[in-house]
């Protein structure tokens, strides 16, 4: 048997583990690519193997990083079943087909400005009719419940503790006279954290895949209520500044998660003031995701969690706002007085936190709280590295606001509880396998498990290993597979052709100009060109 890794290797987002064997081809995951991981040799919208070959996916999360390509695989025309948890697939109900609506939207807006230059019209990278499809390939299960996913291979959902129904996933295969189990992390959470329940351990496995995020460092707090505390002093830091509170946030997790921290702030009157300062969620999907959390208290929460719940909703109070309608999202930032705004997407890559914070960033009496991971090339990354200027919606925005980062808020364990999460483990692995990390975590977590005794390997991107004999053995080619393109020698260049010329074109539309901030236009135009240039050549030597 063969494990192919398709997507978070050597990289945080994107996650896909392909494993072959004589039974058949099943997916681990087949998470969205985000910031720079984009950028890879496969892009956006290709797989390195042919979606119609695959039997099934196996589902850690609902999180876009790990569930987001599932409409693509169906686009092109993987046609089999897809196994999770019930709160999993409760959760990209919602999540599925808003990824498809941005979609959508991203390229009915992209056309719009390629009509006008007279350039094709591209596609959405999937629609949602191809959401929908993939929602009815779903099929849940319970946790610690074993399942045949085909003949010869059994699977059971462990509790990872990242998100409502996040899983651990353990995989029996048979072949010949030996069954080789295999182990998933998933993305491991954290003890004591609110709302859901700490991770399981599991006891024996031959391979492990395991995530790495953090594997650099430990947060510095561990327990909730030294948590709770952090974020209410920041929230006291902030309200004496005296402008508007912006926190981008992950829709699913973190959005609920912060709620129930400013409930219970209400109700102790921990944060003195919070209760004349509206809160707004400005996010559909926060608000559906929110809904789904309601329903999922039996089976899901944790004892704290149920016992609030016990006397109504764990994540509503009087001076929350919801914002469903592009106008009431419109209305926020006209509206005076000091608020409170918790808007998605997370990273600032996309949906409405991006208008909130061209309207705030400027201002000096703002707070820009980030409770969660920015990966490398986004938004969020960009800010919370300082950055004094960002481009957002054509526009040079200068940053004034007091940007945070709340690291305790993190649903990834530390470097500390993934060495714990693993050492459960009651013998040692043939072999354990670092993905979903930045070079330094991956670097820094295989020599602490190596000195720790784990043979330890961090595979790169479509790089294959085979399994179940006395060695690890990389088998990988470097050509692609039957039937899927090289897009190498095509989408690269293509890529590169039109990055190159639209940066001529705008350099071309301000060059004779006489405005004051030319100067700057044509920097920016050249960091922009430079920053691609690099990250070209990067890909030219995988």
């Amino acid at each position: 048997m063969n494990i192919k890794f398709c997507g978070a290797a050597k990289a945080v987002t994107g996650s896909c583990h392909l494993v072959e064997c004589s039974h058949g081809r099943f997916l681990v995951d087949c998470g969205m690519r985000q910031g720079e991981d984009k950028n890879n040799e496969y892009g956006e919208d290709s797989f390195p193997f042919d979606p119609k070959t695959i039997n099934a996916v196996l589902l850690t999360h609902a999180h876009i990083d790990h569930s987001g390509l599932l409409p693509l695989l169906v686009k092109q025309g993987f046609n089999g079943s897809i196994l999770a948890t019930k709160a999993t697939a409760r959760l990209c109900t919602v999540m599925l087909p808003d990824s498809a609506k941005i979609q959508e939207s991203d390229a009915k807006a992209e056309n719009r400005r390629r009509i006008r230059s007279g350039k094709p019209e591209i596609e959405p990278l999937y629609t949602l009719q191809d959401a929908n499809k993939a929602l009815s390939m779903f099929s849940s299960v319970d946790y610690d419940v074993t399942a045949q996913l085909m003949d010869g291979v059994v699977v059971c959902f462990k509790d990872s503790g990242h998100l409502l129904g996040s899983s651990s996933i353990e995989v029996w295969i048979k072949e010949a006279d030996r069954t080789v189990k295999l182990l998933f992390s998933g993305d491991i959470g954290r003890k004591d954290r609110p709302i859901i329940r700490d991770p399981e351990y599991v006891d024996q496995a031959d391979y492990v895949i395991m995530e790495s995020t953090y594997g650099d460092r430990d947060h510095s707090l561990f327990s909730s209520e030294a948590k709770r505390k952090q974020f209410a002093d920041c929230l006291k830091s902030a309200i004496a500044r005296g402008g508007n509170i912006i926190i981008p946030s992950f829709a699913v997790g973190r959005t609920q998660e912060l709620l129930y921290y400013i409930k219970s702030f209400l109700g102790d009157n921990s944060v003195p003031g919070l209760e004349s300062i509206p809160v707004y969620v400005d996010s559909p999907l926060a608000i559906e995701a929110t809904r789904i959390y309601e329903r999922s208290v039996a089976g899901f929460f944790d004892e704290d969690a149920q016992e609030l719940s016990a006397g109504g909703s764990a994540f509503d109070f009087p001076t929350l706002h919801i914002s469903q309608s592009t106008d009431d999202s419109k209305l926020i930032n006209v509206t005076p007085g000091q608020k409170i705004i918790i808007s998605s997407s997370g990273m600032c890559e996309a949906g409405r936190i991006r208008h909130h914070l061209k309207h705030n960033l400027y201002n000096n009496n703002v707070t820009v709280l980030f409770p969660g991971y920015q990966a490398v090339g986004t938004l969020g990354r960009m800010l919370v590295d300082g950055a004094k200027t960002v481009r957002m919606f054509g526009e040079t925005i200068t940053v004034r606001a007091n940007i945070e980062q709340l690291t305790e808020f993190s649903g990834h364990a530390g470097k500390s509880e993934l060495i714990e999460w693993i050492s459960a483990l009651k013998t040692k692995p043939e072999c354990v396998f670092l993905v979903h990390g930045e070079d330094e975590a991956l670097n820094s977590l295989e020599k602490a498990l190596s000195s720790l005794g784990f043979n330890v390997t961090i595979p790169a991107l479509a790089s294959t290993y085979e399994l179940g004999r006395s060695e690890i053995k990389n088998v990988s080619v470097q050509t692609p597979e039957l039937g899927i393109p090289n897009i190498r020698a095509t989408r690269r260049d293509a890529v590169i052709s039109e990055q190159l010329t639209n940066i001529a074109e705008l350099i071309e539309s301000v060059k004779d100009r006489h405005s004051p901030d030319i100067e700057l236009k044509i920097e920016l135009m050249s960091d922009e060109l430079k920053a691609f240039v690099e990250r070209w050549e990067k890909t030219l030597t995988k």
